[in-house]
């Protein structure tokens, strides 16, 4: 049996940033930039904040703090902090994914990271260092899980892997060492939960369930360091994570290659506000929407396909996907989602004020979703396989990737634009003080500060 808890609870507990490669806290800091941008809009706009927002009052969880929330011009106390910021991060579903464990890392764990290293004043760097060990944690337990496995069982690995990413964020900055870092990890696998049964009526579980994951590994992480014993052998063992969420548990890949080959570096950026798996196809038919100078009206027929996490999540059952009644389920709709990059010739945020047109909804409705074979046993599951007919022709494109992966990363300029789209209409001008914070961040000796 390899010892996974014991292992990554000492690489975390010994990570130093100055042992890191530099573009790898980079990375982390890019991604941090990223994840602030959604929490700022998704703080003024997602349907499902008010109710957030109502219940954090009604339970008392809003009592004033110094833990920031990016957007709001108040602090919290740190778990409803790590809450809010992770529920509002994952809100938009525009942020960031690892494509191999088909999860999004730092929605659950950069709340965790940034609550814990305000209630500690760290600086920049240790909080950098710390979001980089969550990240390793959560993408290497999503690898071992095998996510179409997990999937298939039902769960939403961002929210289950997540939370142990959390923990282990949070637990660096609260100065636990391995032993406490592996107690966070005990009582992280009694919290680590997320299920895909959101997708049923487009409900708004996704977004809670990782803002909880956040605050989970932040209360983990915080028992440990009160002297908590949390469960040994938290992912190994008989009754461990990797037993009870997987039927087909890969357990070396939790730690191949761990100090030397960086998960982190994997972490792609999203270009459009929705599921990663209908970004490859919608890559594809707006390149190849600009070439043709297609309209909406050309377009006979598009065939759509996908590896079957895709259909699971997208593309099924078919004619209700083609007909989403709510921002939850245009995001997880490939045919809503392509016939409004036909149709727009682009796709983001403010695009969802589509939903129910008339133009969009027929269009889409000559939109099929079928199982592409070459997509399945692939590392990357996330490419598309389009055809589309027209008047003057059909066309068929393979995408293996969708855009914004390591390959295609967006350069300073690009993250800086996906910000300001975000941001700027929430805090007009002080968003580009807010990036500027950030985008500073290894250099800045108190992160309480970053809201200043």
């Amino acid at each position: 049996m390899i010892r996974i808890t014991e292992i990554l609870s000492d690489y975390v507990a010994k990570l130093d940033y100055q042992d890191l490669p530099p573009e790898v806290p980079e990375r982390a800091k890019q991604l941090f930039i990223d994840l602030a941008g959604s929490i700022v809009r998704a703080a003024k706009e997602a349907d499902s904040t008010p109710s957030i927002f109502a219940m954090a009052r009604r339970l008392g969880l809003d009592a004033p703090g110094t833990a920031t929330v990016f957007g709001l011009p108040r602090g919290y106390i740190p778990a409803t902090a790590a809450l809010l910021n992770g529920a509002l991060g994952h809100s938009l579903d525009f942020d960031d994914t690892h494509a191999d464990s088909s999860l999004h890392a730092s929605a659950p764990v950069i709340p965790a990271a940034l609550a814990a290293a305000q209630m500690t004043g760290a600086s920049g760097r240790e909080l950098l260092a710390a979001i980089v060990a969550g990240y390793e944690v959560c993408c290497r337990l999503g690898n071992a899980l095998d996510p179409t496995a997990h999937y298939a069982r039902g769960f939403h690995p961002t929210a289950t892997a997540g939370t142990f990413g959390a923990a282990a964020a949070a637990g660096k900055l609260l100065g636990l060492d391995a032993a406490g870092i592996a107690s966070a990890f005990g009582v992280a696998a009694s919290q680590a939960a997320g299920s895909l049964q959101f997708l049923v009526n487009g409900a708004w579980n996704k977004r809670y369930q990782v803002g909880a994951s956040a605050m989970n590994g932040l209360i983990a992480a915080t028992l440990a360091a009160e002297g908590f014993l949390g469960a040994a052998d938290a992912i190994e063992g008989k009754h461990g994570f990797l037993t009870g969420y997987t039927d087909n548990p890969r357990p070396d890949m939790a730690v191949a290659g761990l100090g030397s080959i960086y998960e982190t570096l994997k972490i792609g950026m999203k270009p459009y506000p929705s599921c990663r798996y209908t970004h490859a196809a919608i890559d594809g038919l707006l390149s190849a929407r600009a070439e043709h100078g297609w309209s909406a009206l050309d377009i006979r027929r598009v065939t759509i396909g996908l590896h079957r996490n895709g259909i699971v999540l997208t593309g099924a059952p078919l004619d209700e996907k083609r007909h989403p009644k709510s921002v939850v389920d245009g995001q997880f709709s490939m045919p809503f989602t392509a016939a409004v990059a036909l149709y727009k010739g682009g796709f983001g945020w403010d695009d969802y004020s589509l939903l129910g047109n008339p133009d969009v909804e027929a269009l889409a409705a000559r939109v099929d979703v079928v199982q592409d074979e070459r997509l399945e046993g692939l590392r990357h599951p996330f490419g598309a396989h389009i055809r589309v007919e027209t008047a003057a022709g059909t066309l068929e494109r393979h995408i293996a990737d969708p855009s914004g992966e390591p390959d295609s990363f967006p350069d300073h300029a690009q993250i800086e634009a996906k910000f300001m789209t975000l941001a700027r209409p929430v805090l007009k001008n002080e968003a580009s003080a807010l990036f500027a914070r950030i985008d500073d961040l290894a250099n800045l000796s108190d992160v309480r500060k970053i809201a200043i």
